[in-house]
């Protein structure tokens, strides 16, 4: 129990750490929390006009999934552990104790968790994102596909790991919820696409 507790804080003040937030102030001196959708994420860096910022933003995001994980993976290999290590530091992302619990969507942090804990599904699952925002040119839109596929393509190459396919319906789920004001922009075609203000 001691152990799940200290892996748990550990992931989740990691993940918390608000990356976009951090990079907006440096470089482009602004609050990433004032402008466009108000999203701590790479997405809305990059709106703000910071493309470095959103690059840093977007790698230091996915970081904070994958190493929670692969310190879990190499000090203490159990997929139980691994499962909340994962969960713990998108949860962090989300709702992060530095910013009030009001954070980001968990997609850059999601990827992260996914890569260390499978690095083939999370190519596909990336993949699956990057051919989704070539073709709708929405990155919310396509990070719902590639959460969609990452459930499926857990059962399907890893169908004997409960905390890993509970890991992937948890994570997907999270990220839909995240997700539901994008969700209702799209369906009223008031999505702003990848790069527009």
């Amino acid at each position: 129990m001691y152990l799940i507790i200290v892996v748990i804080a550990s992931a989740y003040l990691i993940g918390a750490i608000p990356f976009g937030l951090l990079f907006s102030k440096m470089f482009l001196g602004i609050d990433v929390r004032s402008v466009g959708s108000g999203n701590i994420g790479a997405t809305n860096v990059l709106r703000a006009g910071g493309k470095t910022a959103a690059l840093l933003t977007l790698l230091a995001d996915g970081l904070k999934g994958a190493l929670p994980v692969l310190a879990v993976r190499y000090l203490f290999p159990a997929e139980h552990l691994i499962a909340v290590a994962g969960a713990a530091a998108v949860i962090g992302h989300n709702f992060p104790v530095y910013l009030g619990f009001k954070g980001g969507k968990g997609a850059a942090t999601g990827f992260g968790v996914i890569l260390a804990v499978s690095p083939l599904i999370g190519v596909i699952c990336l993949l699956t994102w990057l051919g989704a925002a070539l073709l709708w040119k929405y990155s919310s839109l396509a990070a719902l596909t590639a959460f969609a596929a990452y459930p499926a393509l857990t059962f399907s190459l890893a169908p004997d790991s409960n905390p890993l396919s509970s890991l992937s319906l948890f994570i997907a789920g999270l990220i839909y919820i995240r997700h539901r004001e994008n969700i209702k922009r799209l369906l009223a075609g008031k999505e702003p696409k990848i790069g527009e203000k």
